[in-house]
Protein backbone atom coordinates (compact mmCIF):
# COMPACT_ATOMS: atom_id res chain seq x y z
CA UNK A 1 0.00 0.00 0.00
CA UNK A 2 1.37 3.41 -0.96
CA UNK A 3 1.27 6.38 1.37
CA UNK A 4 -1.63 8.00 -0.42
CA UNK A 5 -3.51 4.69 -0.49
CA UNK A 6 -3.64 4.77 3.31
CA UNK A 7 -5.15 8.26 3.16
CA UNK A 8 -7.70 7.12 0.57
CA UNK A 9 -8.66 4.24 2.84
CA UNK A 10 -9.33 6.63 5.72
CA UNK A 11 -11.30 8.82 3.32
CA UNK A 12 -13.49 5.90 2.26
CA UNK A 13 -14.08 5.04 5.91
CA UNK A 14 -15.01 8.68 6.64
CA UNK A 15 -12.31 9.07 9.26
CA UNK A 16 -9.56 11.03 7.51
CA UNK A 17 -7.76 13.69 9.56
CA UNK A 18 -5.40 16.06 7.76
CA UNK A 19 -3.23 18.11 10.10
CA UNK A 20 -2.41 21.46 8.50
CA UNK A 21 0.82 23.30 9.22
CA UNK A 22 -0.33 26.25 7.11
CA UNK A 23 0.00 27.45 3.52
CA UNK A 24 1.78 30.59 4.75
CA UNK A 25 3.69 28.95 7.60
CA UNK A 26 7.40 28.93 6.73
CA UNK A 27 8.64 28.36 10.30
CA UNK A 28 10.45 25.03 9.84
CA UNK A 29 10.70 24.37 13.57
CA UNK A 30 6.95 24.82 14.01
CA UNK A 31 6.24 22.71 10.93
CA UNK A 32 8.38 19.89 12.29
CA UNK A 33 6.47 19.98 15.57
CA UNK A 34 3.18 19.78 13.68
CA UNK A 35 4.44 16.82 11.65
CA UNK A 36 5.66 14.99 14.74
CA UNK A 37 2.30 15.61 16.44
CA UNK A 38 0.44 14.26 13.40
CA UNK A 39 2.65 11.17 13.38
CA UNK A 40 2.24 10.56 17.11
CA UNK A 41 -1.53 10.81 16.78
CA UNK A 42 -1.68 8.51 13.73
CA UNK A 43 -3.36 11.23 11.70
CA UNK A 44 -4.16 10.45 8.08
CA UNK A 45 -1.95 13.13 6.48
CA UNK A 46 -0.08 16.35 7.05
CA UNK A 47 -0.33 19.48 4.90
CA UNK A 48 2.51 21.99 4.47
CA UNK A 49 3.46 25.05 2.40
CA UNK A 50 5.04 24.76 -1.04
CA UNK A 51 8.49 26.14 -0.22
CA UNK A 52 10.82 23.72 -2.01
CA UNK A 53 13.38 23.53 0.81
CA UNK A 54 10.67 22.86 3.38
CA UNK A 55 9.00 20.22 1.19
CA UNK A 56 12.32 18.42 0.75
CA UNK A 57 13.14 18.55 4.46
CA UNK A 58 9.72 17.37 5.62
CA UNK A 59 9.62 14.62 2.99
CA UNK A 60 12.93 13.32 4.33
CA UNK A 61 11.66 13.22 7.94
CA UNK A 62 8.29 11.48 7.54
CA UNK A 63 6.61 8.63 5.71
CA UNK A 64 3.17 10.14 6.34
CA UNK A 65 1.05 11.05 3.34
CA UNK A 66 2.25 14.57 2.53
CA UNK A 67 -0.03 17.24 1.09
CA UNK A 68 1.50 20.45 -0.25
CA UNK A 69 -0.74 23.52 -0.55
CA UNK A 70 -0.38 26.51 -2.83
CA UNK A 71 -2.39 28.80 -5.07
CA UNK A 72 0.43 28.79 -7.64
CA UNK A 73 0.20 25.93 -10.18
CA UNK A 74 3.95 25.82 -10.83
CA UNK A 75 4.62 25.39 -7.10
CA UNK A 76 2.20 22.47 -6.95
CA UNK A 77 3.86 20.78 -9.93
CA UNK A 78 7.28 21.29 -8.34
CA UNK A 79 6.05 19.79 -5.07
CA UNK A 80 5.13 16.57 -6.88
CA UNK A 81 8.68 16.33 -8.20
CA UNK A 82 9.95 16.80 -4.63
CA UNK A 83 7.92 13.88 -3.31
CA UNK A 84 4.51 15.24 -2.35
CA UNK A 85 1.87 12.51 -2.25
CA UNK A 86 -0.96 14.99 -2.80
CA UNK A 87 -1.46 18.61 -3.77
CA UNK A 88 -4.03 21.09 -2.51
CA UNK A 89 -5.05 24.12 -4.56
CA UNK A 90 -5.90 26.44 -1.67
CA UNK A 91 -6.46 27.34 1.16
CA UNK A 92 -7.36 30.89 0.22
CA UNK A 93 -7.23 32.42 3.71
CA UNK A 94 -3.75 33.77 3.03
CA UNK A 95 -5.21 35.96 0.28
CA UNK A 96 -8.36 36.95 2.14
CA UNK A 97 -6.07 38.54 4.72
CA UNK A 98 -4.77 40.76 1.90
CA UNK A 99 -8.24 41.63 0.64
CA UNK A 100 -8.03 39.29 -2.36
CA UNK A 101 -10.76 36.79 -3.23
CA UNK A 102 -11.35 34.15 -5.91
CA UNK A 103 -14.29 33.47 -8.20
CA UNK A 104 -15.45 30.08 -9.41
CA UNK A 105 -13.96 30.66 -12.86
CA UNK A 106 -10.62 31.77 -11.43
CA UNK A 107 -10.35 28.59 -9.38
CA UNK A 108 -11.17 26.45 -12.42
CA UNK A 109 -8.51 28.28 -14.43
CA UNK A 110 -5.90 27.50 -11.76
CA UNK A 111 -7.01 23.86 -11.65
CA UNK A 112 -6.73 23.50 -15.42
CA UNK A 113 -3.32 25.16 -15.42
CA UNK A 114 -2.11 22.81 -12.69
CA UNK A 115 -3.43 19.74 -14.52
CA UNK A 116 -1.66 20.85 -17.70
CA UNK A 117 1.63 21.25 -15.83
CA UNK A 118 1.28 17.83 -14.19
CA UNK A 119 0.60 16.04 -17.46
CA UNK A 120 1.06 12.31 -16.93
CA UNK A 121 2.56 12.96 -13.49
CA UNK A 122 -0.91 13.14 -11.95
CA UNK A 123 -1.19 12.73 -8.18
CA UNK A 124 -3.99 12.95 -5.64
CA UNK A 125 -5.47 16.42 -6.19
CA UNK A 126 -7.56 18.33 -3.67
CA UNK A 127 -9.16 21.72 -4.34
CA UNK A 128 -10.52 24.24 -1.86
CA UNK A 129 -13.96 25.63 -2.68
CA UNK A 130 -13.94 29.35 -1.78
CA UNK A 131 -16.25 29.66 1.20
CA UNK A 132 -17.65 33.08 0.46
CA UNK A 133 -18.81 32.64 -3.14
CA UNK A 134 -22.51 31.86 -3.51
CA UNK A 135 -23.60 28.34 -2.69
CA UNK A 136 -24.87 27.99 -6.28
CA UNK A 137 -21.36 28.78 -7.55
CA UNK A 138 -19.83 26.40 -4.98
CA UNK A 139 -22.02 23.57 -6.21
CA UNK A 140 -21.32 24.36 -9.87
CA UNK A 141 -17.58 24.53 -9.14
CA UNK A 142 -17.72 21.21 -7.28
CA UNK A 143 -19.48 19.59 -10.24
CA UNK A 144 -16.88 20.97 -12.65
CA UNK A 145 -14.12 19.59 -10.42
CA UNK A 146 -15.84 16.22 -10.27
CA UNK A 147 -15.94 16.17 -14.07
CA UNK A 148 -12.17 16.76 -14.06
CA UNK A 149 -11.69 13.76 -11.74
CA UNK A 150 -10.45 15.87 -8.84
CA UNK A 151 -10.05 13.54 -5.88
CA UNK A 152 -11.23 15.70 -2.99
CA UNK A 153 -12.83 19.08 -2.33
CA UNK A 154 -12.20 21.08 0.81
CA UNK A 155 -14.69 23.51 2.28
CA UNK A 156 -13.83 26.68 4.13
CA UNK A 157 -15.57 29.34 6.19
CA UNK A 158 -15.26 33.03 6.81
CA UNK A 159 -12.00 34.83 7.25
CA UNK A 160 -12.60 37.54 9.84
CA UNK A 161 -10.25 39.88 11.62
CA UNK A 162 -12.98 40.64 14.13
CA UNK A 163 -12.76 39.27 17.64
CA UNK A 164 -14.93 36.20 17.99
CA UNK A 165 -17.12 35.37 20.95
CA UNK A 166 -15.67 33.55 23.93
CA UNK A 167 -15.92 29.82 24.59
CA UNK A 168 -17.90 27.30 22.57
CA UNK A 169 -20.03 30.02 20.95
CA UNK A 170 -16.93 31.51 19.34
CA UNK A 171 -15.78 28.10 18.12
CA UNK A 172 -19.16 27.41 16.55
CA UNK A 173 -19.36 30.85 14.94
CA UNK A 174 -15.97 30.25 13.32
CA UNK A 175 -17.09 26.90 11.88
CA UNK A 176 -20.69 27.75 11.01
CA UNK A 177 -20.18 28.58 7.34
CA UNK A 178 -17.84 25.69 6.56
CA UNK A 179 -20.33 23.27 8.15
CA UNK A 180 -23.25 24.62 6.12
CA UNK A 181 -21.12 24.49 2.95
CA UNK A 182 -20.29 20.87 3.74
CA UNK A 183 -23.97 19.98 3.98
CA UNK A 184 -24.78 21.65 0.65
CA UNK A 185 -21.86 20.12 -1.23
CA UNK A 186 -22.27 16.56 0.06
CA UNK A 187 -25.90 16.71 -1.07
CA UNK A 188 -24.98 17.71 -4.60
CA UNK A 189 -21.80 15.84 -5.58
CA UNK A 190 -20.32 12.40 -5.01
CA UNK A 191 -16.74 13.64 -4.67
CA UNK A 192 -15.48 13.28 -1.07
CA UNK A 193 -15.60 16.45 1.05
CA UNK A 194 -13.07 17.58 3.64
CA UNK A 195 -14.33 20.18 6.10
CA UNK A 196 -11.80 22.81 7.15
CA UNK A 197 -11.73 26.24 8.86
CA UNK A 198 -12.48 26.33 12.55
CA UNK A 199 -12.34 22.56 12.95
CA UNK A 200 -11.18 21.45 16.39
CA UNK A 201 -12.24 18.85 18.96
CA UNK A 202 -15.43 20.81 19.66
CA UNK A 203 -16.55 21.25 16.06
CA UNK A 204 -15.14 18.11 14.42
CA UNK A 205 -18.15 15.91 15.31
CA UNK A 206 -20.43 18.40 13.55
CA UNK A 207 -18.28 18.22 10.41
CA UNK A 208 -18.72 14.46 10.20
CA UNK A 209 -22.42 14.79 11.01
CA UNK A 210 -22.67 17.24 8.09
CA UNK A 211 -21.42 14.51 5.75
CA UNK A 212 -17.68 15.11 5.62
CA UNK A 213 -15.38 12.22 4.78
CA UNK A 214 -12.44 14.10 6.26
CA UNK A 215 -11.50 17.06 8.42
CA UNK A 216 -8.68 19.53 7.94
CA UNK A 217 -7.35 20.86 11.23
CA UNK A 218 -4.87 23.72 11.38
CA UNK A 219 -4.85 26.49 13.94
CA UNK A 220 -6.13 24.31 16.78
CA UNK A 221 -2.77 22.48 16.49
CA UNK A 222 -0.22 24.67 14.71
CA UNK A 223 -0.82 27.70 16.95
CA UNK A 224 0.04 25.79 20.12
CA UNK A 225 3.37 26.45 21.81
CA UNK A 226 3.72 23.00 23.36
CA UNK A 227 4.36 19.94 21.23
CA UNK A 228 2.70 17.84 23.94
CA UNK A 229 -0.47 19.92 23.56
CA UNK A 230 -0.27 19.54 19.78
CA UNK A 231 -0.11 15.76 20.14
CA UNK A 232 -2.98 15.67 22.64
CA UNK A 233 -5.24 17.72 20.38
CA UNK A 234 -4.35 15.71 17.30
CA UNK A 235 -5.12 12.50 19.17
CA UNK A 236 -8.52 13.86 20.20
CA UNK A 237 -9.33 14.61 16.57
CA UNK A 238 -8.24 11.16 15.42
CA UNK A 239 -10.40 9.57 18.13
CA UNK A 240 -13.41 11.60 17.00
CA UNK A 241 -12.80 10.56 13.39
CA UNK A 242 -12.42 6.90 14.35
CA UNK A 243 -15.69 7.02 16.29
CA UNK A 244 -17.41 8.41 13.20
CA UNK A 245 -16.03 5.55 11.08
CA UNK A 246 -17.47 3.06 13.56
CA UNK A 247 -20.89 4.70 13.34
CA UNK A 248 -20.78 4.66 9.56
CA UNK A 249 -19.77 0.99 9.51
CA UNK A 250 -22.70 0.08 11.77
CA UNK A 251 -25.13 1.76 9.36
CA UNK A 252 -23.87 -0.17 6.33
Amino acid sequence: MTRIDSFKEHLNEKKAVKVIAGIDNFDIDNIKKVVRAAEAANASAVDICADKNIVSEIRSMTDMPLFVSSIVPSELAQAVELGADAIELGNFDVLYKKGISFTKDEVLHLVDETLALLGDNRVFFSVTIPGEISIADQIELARELEARNIDLIQTEGHFSADKQADGVRGLMERAELTLSNTIELTRNVDIPVMTATGINPTTAPFAFAAGASAIGCGSCINKMNSEISMIATAKQLVEIASANAQKVAQLV
